[in-house]
């Protein structure tokens, strides 16, 4: 009997669910910011050691933004820029 993995992702009411689907973006909880999984500031932090226990992930931009995360400024800077120019 085969198992399919499970990924546990933030949803747009910002609350963790179980999907098929890996994400696409993760996030910070703490600071409500998300990014690409490969963003070098949230490597860095992961590597040393911090991050870890305040990472989420999202299936895609539209629901980390209903969750009410904003885009990381270093791996999303046209985003980041939009969200900022639109805060005011």
């Amino acid at each position: 009997m085969t198992t399919e993995k499970t990924y546990t992702l933030i949803g747009a009411d910002g609350k963790t669910n179980q999907s098929n689907t890996p994400a696409t973006l993760g996030g910070y909880k703490q600071s409500k910011i998300y990014g690409n999984l490969d963003c070098p500031s949230a490597l860095r932090a992961i590597a040393k050691g911090g991050y870890i226990k305040q990472r989420v992930f999202f299936a895609d931009e539209q629901t980390a933004i209903s969750a009410g995360y904003r885009p990381c400024a270093v791996c999303m800077p046209k985003e980041y820029a939009i969200w900022k120019a639109n805060k005011k």
